[in-house]
C-alpha cells in the first residue's frame, strides 16, 4: 500500500524521535496528533495537527483520519480497538503489537482498573521508558514497517 502512514497519539508519546527515525529510513509520512497542550515539532516526513483539549479529541481525529493499512502508534486501548477495527496495525510506546484476539481482554481489564480506582484504589502507574525500552520500540517498529513494505 503506497499511502500507507504512521498515525501517532502524540499527548504522552515518549518515542517520538525513534517514531521520525523509523519513518525516515523508509520513507514512511507521520502525522502526530496532539492537544493544544502538548507541543509537537513538525519535520521532515513528520506533519502535526493539534486538536482542543478535551479528553478525547485527539483519539477522535485519529479515528476519523485513520485507513486500512495505516500503522497506529498509542497506548489507549480504545484507540487500539477502533484501529484493529479499520484493519491497521497497533503497537503501543513500547512496541508491543496489539492484535484483536487480545484486544477485548485488554479493555475488560481497563474497565476493571478504572472501577477500582473509582473506588479508591490506586497502583503505581507504567514504570518509566528506559532508552532500552526506546531502542526496542524503533527496533520493532522498523521490522513492522519492513515486513509491510515485502508484503506489498
Amino acid at each position: 500500500m503506497d499511502d500507507r502512514q504512521i498515525v501517532v497519539d502524540g499527548d504522552a508519546c515518549p518515542v517520538k524521535q525513534e517514531i521520525a527515525a523509523a519513518a525516515k529510513a523508509l520513507g514512511v509520512p507521520v502525522l502526530m496528533v496532539s492537544s493544544f497542550d502538548h507541543l509537537i515539532q513538525a519535520g521532515e516526513g513528520v506533519r502535526t495537527v493539534q486538536v482542543d483539549r478535551s479528553d478525547q479529541s485527539a483519539d477522535l481525529y485519529i479515528a476519523n483520519h485513520i485507513r486500512r493499512g495505516d500503522v497506529v502508534i498509542t497506548q489507549d486501548y480504545g484507540l487500539a480497538a477502533l484501529a484493529l477495527s479499520k484493519h491497521c496495525y497497533v503497537l503501543s510506546f513500547r512496541g508491543m503489537q496489539f492484535h484483536n484476539e487480545d484486544i477485548e481482554f485488554m479493555l475488560d481489564r481497563r474497565h476493571h482498573q478504572a472501577k477500582a480506582r473509582r473506588n479508591g484504589k490506586h497502583s503505581k502507574g507504567p514504570k518509566p521508558i528506559t532508552a532500552e525500552d526506546k531502542r526496542i520500540f524503533q527496533q520493532k517498529l522498523t521490522k513492522l514497517l519492513q515486513d509491510l513494505q515485502e508484503n506489498v
